[in-house]
Parts: C-alpha cells; sequence; structure tokens
C-alpha cells in the first residue's frame, strides 16, 4: 500500500526535514517505489510536485528534500501501485478546482468494484480507484453545495458521509485540503501529531537525522502532522480510530467524527479551542 504524510500550521512552514524521512521509504527504507508527489496550499491555489521514479533518488525529491517550499498545508504521496501503471498521471496528490480554488487529495489502499457513475464535472486522468474517488467526492459536494463554497464546519459532516460510503469497497485512508483546512481519513492506518511550544527535538525513523524544533519555531507557531506511520521515534504519535475523520485547521484539531460503530453511539464531532 502507498504512504501519506500531511502538515496542517498556523503559519507557513517547511517539510524538508519531515521529507526527508518520509521520502526515504519510497524505495530505500520502503517498498513504495512507484512515484511520489507533493502538493503545497499557497491561499486559493497549490504548487504540486509528482514524479513516477522512486522517490528516495528521484533528483525531484531531491530538489524538495534541499530547497524549503513554505506553506500551510502540505500533503505528500509515495506510492505502491495496486491499479494503474506507474505513470506521471497516477502519482498522487490529484490536483482538481471546485468553487475558485485548487483541492488536492492523496489516497492510501485499495478499492474493489468501485466504479461510480461520474457526470463530467470531474473525470479522471490516470486509471486509479484513487483519482475515480476524489472526483466522485467532488461531485458529490459539487451538486450538494452549489451556491456558494462552505467552511470545514459544514464541509468536515459531509465528507465524513461520503467517506463512510466509500469505506466498505476496500481500504480508504485518505487526505484532502484546499489550503483552509485538512480533512484526514484513517480507515484502517493513520497516525498524527501536534507540534507547539515549548518545542523539543524531533529524530527521524527513517534517517539517522535529528532536528531541534526550537531553532524553527517560534513561540507562537504549532503545527499538526499526520502520517501512515510515524516518520519520528521520539514524540507522542496518536493513532486514528478506525473510520474516524479529523480536520484540522490553523494547526489544530478543529473536529473529529468517529462512527457509531466504533463509539457504540453516535459522535457528531468535538471542538477544541485553541489553547
Amino acid at each position: 500500500m502507498c504512504q501519506l504524510f500531511a502538515l496542517n500550521s498556523l503559519a507557513p512552514a517547511a517539510v524538508t526535514f519531515a521529507f526527508t524521512g518520509f521520502s526515504a521509504r519510497g524505495g530505500a527504507t520502503g517498498e513504495h517505489a512507484d512515484g511520489f508527489g507533493l502538493a503545497f496550499h499557497d491561499g486559493q491555489a497549490c504548487r504540486r510536485f509528482v514524479d513516477p521514479a522512486p522517490a528516495c533518488d528521484s533528483v525531484l525529491a531531491q530538489f524538495l528534500r534541499t530547497h524549503p517550499i513554505h506553506a500551510r498545508t502540505v500533503l505528500a504521496h509515495i506510492r505502491k501501485a495496486t491499479q494503474g501503471p506507474v505513470q506521471l498521471a497516477n502519482c498522487h496528490p490529484f490536483v482538481r478546482e471546485w468553487q475558485g480554488r485548487e483541492w488536492s487529495f492523496a489516497h492510501n489502499g485499495d478499492l474493489k468494484d468501485f466504479h461510480p457513475r461520474l457526470d463530467g464535472s470531474y473525470r479522471p486522468v490516470g486509471q486509479t480507484d484513487s483519482e475515480r474517488a476524489f472526483c466522485w467526492m467532488l461531485q458529490k459536494l459539487r451538486r450538494r453545495f452549489r451556491r456558494a463554497l462552505p467552511d470545514w464546519t459544514r464541509l468536515g459532516p459531509a465528507i465524513a458521509e461520503l467517506a463512510e460510503a466509500i469505506a466498505p469497497h476496500g481500504k480508504f485512508n485518505f487526505l484532502l485540503s484546499d489550503g483552509r483546512a485538512l480533512y484526514a481519513y484513517g480507515a484502517t492506518r493513520l497516525f498524527w501529531l501536534q507540534r507547539r511550544h515549548p518545542f523539543g527535538t524531533a529524530h527521524l525513523v527513517d534517517h539517522d537525522l535529528t532536528l531541534d524544533l526550537a531553532t524553527t519555531n517560534g513561540p507562537d507557531d504549532r503545527m499538526v502532522l499526520v502520517a501512515t506511520e510515524p516518520l519520528t521515534r521520539n514524540e507522542a504519535w496518536q493513532p486514528f480510530a478506525p473510520g474516524e475523520l479529523r480536520v484540522f485547521v490553523d494547526g489544530e484539531e478543529a473536529w473529529r467524527h468517529v462512527p457509531a460503530a466504533v463509539t457504540g453511539r453516535l459522535q457528531p464531532g468535538l471542538v477544541m479551542q485553541p489553547a
């Protein structure tokens, strides 16, 4: 299966340190060698970099490991192909426009017999189940919110509903963002971590590299990291519950939804105020 990584931050931040460890899983410390990609959100648009080469030795990946690009929300993906050949069109994150904003999406899993009817507003370019799911989700959101783009308080429940509709087709862990909020869904395996003052040090799992976070962050900074597997060995990564959707805004968890089958009762969400 593929690997996911995302950052959501109060202030623009770079992911060179995290990507150094994450990209090693693309053929060096992991078998996910069928391409990679990153999407850096900046306002309404995003900068997308994708390459079908293994992330561990791609020239583009080396550039991204050594040249900081600052953004408040970043999505990253390294691929192990299950559906669709190894080619540029099948590299995540996928990007589409909706309501004047660019949305990025990355998926980890394998959806069986998932061929939804698409009305033409969004069509896949490649052959992956992931891109089909993304197009279908945006199609549904576009139909539901026709007049204006809602904020995360309305989008969160709608995205949770769509995720639960797709999840029975197989493993469906995903990241979705338009730059205003990060939506992370952990069907089977996903972890998250918040960093805030006082900052300590972080030691990568996949690389013998340590960073003193206090040297790169100020007292008012805060950020959330999400990954398929923890990227650091000395920080308190927390697992998602099966089928849990979490919404992160400005480096904090803003809302979460856990299916009734997991909690024993319907839990519509938990709003957390900034500390």
